[in-house]
């Protein structure tokens, strides 16, 4: 019998992947162009747990965004297998733990798909986030 996944598991999951390493906030853990593209609010987490560019593309930000989000699906890929979930659930869940560690002026992407400018009030998350 193959369990599927719940949420509180997959949510525990995400939440350790988000501050275990691959997407924890801390500058220091960064390349240095991608917290410095991120701190100017270039970059910004995205609900569906990669990555993207907020406003004019360059060609140093795409290899920045692309890097990390072929870094992340990896790690996605391999979570959700062991969680039992989709690729697509599992990393659902782990942009919305991504949004919810961004700091106060980094930019994130709101559930209407807008990006917004994370201050200190909580930031809006999509309605399927645990």
């Amino acid at each position: 019998m193959t369990k599927r996944f719940t949420r509180a598991a997959l949510f525990g999951a995400a939440f350790a992947l988000a501050f275990g390493g691959i997407m924890a906030p801390a500058s220091a853990q960064r390349d240095p162009a991608y917290a410095s593209a991120r701190a100017a609010g270039q970059i910004g987490e995205k609900m569906d747990g990669y990555i993207g560019i907020v406003g004019s593309e360059t060609a140093e930000l795409r290899r920045i965004v692309n890097d990390i989000n072929i870094k992340r699906r990896a790690v996605y890929s391999q979570r959700a297998q062991a969680n039992n979930a989709t690729l697509e659930e599992y990393a659902l869940t782990a942009g919305c733990q991504a949004i919810l560690a961004t700091s106060p002026g980094e930019k994130y992407q709101a559930p209407d798909g807008s990006w917004q400018t994370r201050t200190s009030a909580p930031p809006m998350r999509d309605s399927r986030c645990p």
